[in-house]
């Protein structure tokens, strides 16, 4: 297997990933265009999606990034509005996209359309995650869409299991679906119980960082693996595990943490941007199988799905948002109260991405009596322009319908604030332990010492603070970003002493590479504190 293409992929992405951050448009927007831009330019490589790759190699650990970076205690409080969306949006979507479709397409039975409404119905969790991030949305809202983007996949791969057995012929009954998406849901859930305990307490028991990261990288998989093996979800089963683990990170080593935190974050990137750029580059195959329509009718088509899968969420999301707060009081007391920009918000992020067009590519070429499968080229035109629609469309305009609805950010003072006031609360427990120690004899330290540990203990508990503080009319910079640049200056003149002394062969490479580690750690410290 030639390796370059690969490369070449993994590279080009990341480049373009880089070049949006200098740009207004969102990495996956800009990833996405240029690979619908690439799929037309001679000499690029085949790369054809294959579901039997994206959905058990990459959509676990994507998922499994999302979760663990999502707060455990938000989503418990928003569970109602999570669940009308990850469940009940993606089975409404599923029946009213695929019945439209049944309806203007012709010759398309409604069970393979059902296949189609399934298919289309799961707003991406990349997609969905990443945009609201770089908008700033509040965070209910932030919550609310990933906490339906790391279930809904589970729910349209069930509902799209259901479709497909009635489509090919295998049977199909409500009564049998109803059941299969209990085994699936209840069951990836219960993997996910199962799974997580064990698995902590033996992050917490290795000893060795690396051992402990080689672990965290084959969580996902383990996860996906074992409820699938078991017919369950194996979604359901990675979302669960990583929740409980995000929630119980801090019962994890530094040394973890920070090699965990860097090693998942250069993961994740590379991971979405290049699904998002081989779901641009996805066109000619989709394209290139497709018969017997003319473009009139494709376009048209398309049109009208991408219009029902926008118009369909709208119709789902304002009832649920409102109906259940007019019908119970007890809504009304425990959930703070919204208006009707935030289900426009929401209607409108519905962005879809590689999952649908995984599972497109995963529906089978013939059916159980071998016939084809009914209109399968088109169901994979009309995922394709569903995706890119919505992310194009959507994902270009959801800013500058933020900036028109007067939508507030997140309170950054508020937030700074109330980090301030928590750090205070814990620089004093960790005050008044220090002086317990110092009692005793035990403890024993020089003075230079014990003042350095209540310096450094000083400098974490004021550096909050000075977030809040005045600018330097000089420098224009906060006290923190001084702070952070002075250390940084010093730090650079010790580390360039090693290597001058390494040159002298006055030290070998492997002491300096142990005092510049040293030095590093001192200056991640320095620029955690200030910021």
């Amino acid at each position: 297997m030639d390796a370059l293409p690969l490369v070449a992929l993994i590279a080009a992405s990341a480049a373009i990933a880089g070049a949006a951050r200098w740009t207004p448009v969102p990495a996956p927007l800009l990833l996405v265009t240029v690979g619908l831009i690439a799929a037309f330019v001679p000499g690029v490589p085949d790369y054809t999606l294959d579901p039997h790759i994206v959905l058990p190699l990459v959509l676990p650990p994507l998922l499994h990034k999302a979760a663990v970076d999502s707060s455990y205690l938000d989503l418990r409080a928003n569970l109602r509005p999570v669940a009308l969306l990850s469940v009940g949006y993606v089975l409404f979507a599923t029946v009213a996209v695929g019945y439209i479709a049944h309806v203007l397409v012709p010759d398309l039975p409604l069970t393979a359309a059902l296949v189609l409404g399934a298919v289309v119905a799961p707003p991406d969790a990349v997609a969905a995650t990443a945009i609201a991030r770089r908008l700033g949305l509040p965070n209910r809202i932030t919550t609310i869409l990933q906490g339906e983007s790391l279930v809904n996949d589970a729910t349209a791969i069930t509902a799209y299991k259901v479709a497909l057995a009635a489509a090919v012929g295998e049977g199909a009954s409500w009564a049998g679906g109803i059941g299969e998406f209990a085994l699936a849901s209840l069951g990836g859930v219960g993997v996910g119980l199962v799974l997580m305990v064990p698995i902590h307490w033996l992050r917490k028991h290795l000893k060795e960082a690396l051992l402990q990261n080689t672990l965290s990288l084959l969580i996902p998989f383990v996860a996906y693996a074992a409820a699938e093996r078991v017919g369950a979800s194996g979604v359901l089963a990675v979302v669960v595990v990583a929740l409980y683990l995000g929630h119980r990170s801090w019962q994890v080593d530094f040394e973890t943490r920070l090699q965990e935190e860097a090693v998942w974050k250069m993961g994740a990137f590379i991971l979405e941007s290049s699904v998002f750029a081989l779901i641009g580059l996805q066109v000619p195959y989709v394209v290139a199988g497709l018969s017997g329509y003319s473009a009139g009718e494709m376009l048209i088509y398309a049109v009208a799905v991408f219009l029902a899968v926008v118009v369909v969420r709208f119709v789902w999301v304002f009832p649920a948002a409102f109906l259940p707060r007019a019908l119970s009081r007890r809504i009304r007391e425990r959930e703070p109260d919204t208006n009707w920009t935030a289900p426009v918000i929401v209607g409108w992020a519905g962005m879809r991405g590689v999952v649908s067009m995984a599972i497109a590519f995963s529906i089978p070429m013939t059916m159980a009596d071998g016939e084809p499968f009914p209109a399968r080229n088109l169901i994979l035109f009309l995922t394709f322009m569903t995706v890119i629609g919505t992310l194009v469309i959507q994902g270009l305009t959801l800013p500058a319908l933020i900036r028109a609805l007067k939508v507030p950010p997140r309170d950054e003072y508020a937030e700074t604030l109330a980090e301030a006031q928590a750090q205070s609360q814990a620089s004093q427990a960790a005050e008044r332990r220090l002086e317990e120690l110092l009692e005793d004899e035990r403890n024993a330290l020089p003075g230079p010492l014990a003042d350095r540990l209540r310096t450094v203990l000083e400098r974490r508990r004021n550096a909050v603070w000075e977030r809040l503080g005045a600018v330097n009319p000089v420098t224009g910079e906060s006290a923190d970003d001084t702070y952070r640049r002075l250390a940084g200056e010093m730090i650079e003149a010790e580390r360039e002493v090693f290597v001058q002394l390494r040159d002298q062969r006055r030290i070998d490479d492997e002491m300096m590479r142990t005092l510049l580690r040293r030095l590093d750690l001192e200056e991640a410290a320095a620029y955690r504190e200030a910021s």
